[in-house]
């Protein structure tokens, strides 16, 4: 790959302006950080304890989205891609350029059949010729008849490494032209019993379609977009077709409505988490993604009619300072799980490895780091809601909370789409965000401040309390399921953090130089009060620990360490709940670590794993399966086991 800056103004360009978005000024920082500078170069500097000063690190991205897509043109004939990003003046100078056709309505899953040639990328630059490699009996798509179609991609770099999986349409026969393509999704998300969203990416902007049963639906010109899809019918299946309003290029999928609420009919939900890159080489890591174990879990979730995935947290690599490499690791995720999101939602949350934040270079190994601000246009949350399509029910930030330093501007992100709840039938999912406004920092390096990694801070545990008292009351629910990448009782891999961090009460998030009330064992047994109060709550659903495990919280279960902290008034488990861990969706494995608890561990596997809940009424059986063996790896009646 290669690297040149045009002139030297340039390379201030692009330090002065993060994200390749909004100039910062001294107003954009927030009072919620501390030693947090801007100089008269408009360059941010951070300033130690002992009045050190440091940089920031540099910004520009290895790779990005724009670049690896190509900016792909007709020829005449075929495709010609020049992989090239004009706003980081970037080149990927050599690689492999691996192609073949998806052809539409040969089977329910939209996959490319890759051609037993691949194209060399040279100097940025290379082709696909349709015309002479891909006609007669290579003409799986009947683009000489139909004079169109859809070309899968697979960019790898000169070493082999796998960059990005994309798609474009074409019209023609030679010469040929980029049709506007939709060159990611469609997902489906937000089902309801009458309603339902899609959404897509097209590569020019035009207005998106949606024909479903007989009905057009529209939104504006543009490049992103999502479609609500009302007046359906409950628990129905419904086949829908994407298209613009310029070009041939749709796609046609299905989707089912859920039932009406309490309706109480039998169905399967499935949970995971943690699918940033893992080791093996392949598609286990293509760029920042277990691409490979993705697609077996999406197969085999709609091989099991689940009616959605809950995935939680860990879907990338991330821990970026650039907004670009971010974006490409998203697409990474969406483009795998792609073929079967367009028929069975996935709901995504936020876990720690989702982090997109400013680092600044203080000489040691991870130097230091807080959410990257201004909040609302670039901060890891902020990212996170434009990368996928979720519920906005959820609380509106910190501000005006208890520490908001300053009541008359934003100094928190938005928790818009990272918490939430929906439901489905007679369960509520609440989906919270336990790395929010997280500075990886801490609690080691406290003097810019931020969140700890696990804490719930105080306006989302009260929306969680008020969350929980509604679903409570509601008679349409049966099942509460609470989410949080971070688990409360670690075993295996963050038993040095999660919301344990060793047992210690000390670690705790520091907001404008001052360090909260609540340490990290106080919070946690706040969390843990209100999911005992709350008796329709099931089973809180973790991740980040790289494994699955199965944990039944009730009265004996040992919660403290003696030798680091005991509260003058303990937690009482006053009844059975489950902790579910399932990060074991792809992330390079952990194994079991001693805890207070483990004697009440009831299952534990570093096996790839996928769990599927069976809702039946009021009865709940938990089967685990591996998605690369199929073999059923636990099965436990979660009903009878909670008493």
């Amino acid at each position: 790959m290669k690297r040149r800056c045009l002139t030297i103004t340039i390379m201030f360009f692009c330090f002065l302006w993060p994200c390749n978005g909004t100039a910062i000024n001294v107003n954009d920082i927030p009072n919620s950080h501390t030693n947090i500078f801007l100089d008269q170069n408009k360059k941010i500097y951070i300033k130690d304890k002992k009045q050190n000063r440091y940089d920031l690190k540099p910004e520009e991205p290895q790779y990005t989205l724009r670049m690896v897509r190509g900016n792909p043109t007709g020829s005449a004939t075929g495709i010609a891609f020049n992989f090239y990003d004009p706003d980081y003046d970037i080149t990927l100078e050599s690689g492999t350029l691996y192609y073949g056709f998806i052809n539409h309505g040969d089977g329910r899953y939209n996959l490319p059949v890759f051609y037993k040639h691949a194209g060399k990328i040279v100097h940025g630059r290379a082709g696909i010729d349709i015309a002479g490699r891909l006609a007669g009996k290579y003409d799986l798509a009947d683009w000489q008849t139909t004079k169109r179609g859809t070309l899968g991609y697979r960019l790898t770099d000169a070493k082999g490494k796998l960059l990005y999986d994309g798609k474009i349409a074409f019209t023609g026969t030679g010469p040929f032209k980029v049709d506007t393509s939709i060159i990611e999704g469609p997902f489906v998300s937000k089902i309801g019993s009458t309603s339902a969203t899609i959404a897509f990416e097209t590569n020019v902007p035009a207005a998106g379609r949606i024909a479903i049963n007989k009905r057009m639906f529209f939104d504006s010109a543009g490049t992103s977009h999502e479609i609500t899809i009302t007046g359906l019918s409950p628990n129905r299946v419904y086949t829908y077709t994407v298209s613009t309003d310029r070009g041939q290029h749709r796609e046609t999928y299905a989707f089912k409505t859920a039932p009406n609420p309490g309706s109480r009919n039998p169905f399967v939900f499935a949970y995971a988490s943690d699918s940033r890159a893992g080791a093996g080489g392949g598609e286990r890591d293509l760029w920042g993604v277990n691409a490979y174990m993705m697609k077996r879990i999406m197969a085999l979730v709609n091989a099991e009619n689940a009616a959605f995935l809950q995935f939680t947290g860990d879907q990338i690599n991330g821990y970026s300072n650039n907004a670009a490499e971010m974006r490409l690791q998203y697409s990474n995720w969406k483009r795998a799980i792609e073929p079967w999101a367009g028929y069975t939602p996935v709901i995504a949350a936020m876990g720690n490895h989702e982090f997109l934040g400013y680092m600044w270079n203080d000489g040691s190994k991870y130097g230091v780091q807080c959410d990257r601000f201004p909040f609302d246009a670039e901060s890891s949350e902020a990212l996170f809601a434009q990368a996928f399509v979720n519920p906005e029910n959820g609380p509106a930030s910190e501000d005006n909370a208890s520490y908001d330093p300053n009541p008359h501007k934003q100094d928190f992100p938005s928790y818009k789409e990272n918490v939430f709840y929906y439901t489905y039938d007679n369960v509520a999912m609440v989906v919270l965000n336990s790395n929010y406004w997280y500075s990886p920092s801490l609690p080691h390096k406290t003097y810019i401040g931020g969140n700890l990694r696990g804490y719930i801070m105080d306006n989302q545990l009260k929306w969680l309390h008020k969350t929980l008292a509604k679903l409570e009351k509601d008679e349409n629910i049966d099942f509460v399921f609470v989410t949080s990448h971070t688990p409360a009782f670690p075993n295996g891999g963050h038993v040095d953090s999660g919301m344990w961090y060793g047992g210690s009460n000390e670690p705790r998030p520091y907001v404008a130089g001052k360090p909260v009330a609540k340490g990290i064992i106080e919070r946690r047994d706040q969390f843990l009060k209100l999911i005992m109060d709350h008796t329709k709550v099931a089973a809180i659903l973790t991740g980040d620990e790289h494994n699955y495990s199965r944990l039944l919280l009730k009265n004996g279960v040992k919660i403290y360490a003696e030798d680091k902290y005991l509260p003058e008034k303990r937690l009482q488990l006053t009844r059975d709940v489950w902790q579910i861990n399932n990060g074991a969706a792809g992330a390079p494995y952990y194994g079991q670590e001693s805890t207070p608890w483990d004697d009440h561990l009831e299952s534990f596997s570093t096996q790839t794993t996928l769990v599927f809940f069976h809702i039946h009424g009021k009865n709940i059986k938990m089967g685990v399966v591996n998605p690369e063996t199929l073999d059923r790896q636990d099965f436990v009646d979660l009903s009878n086991e909670m008493k």
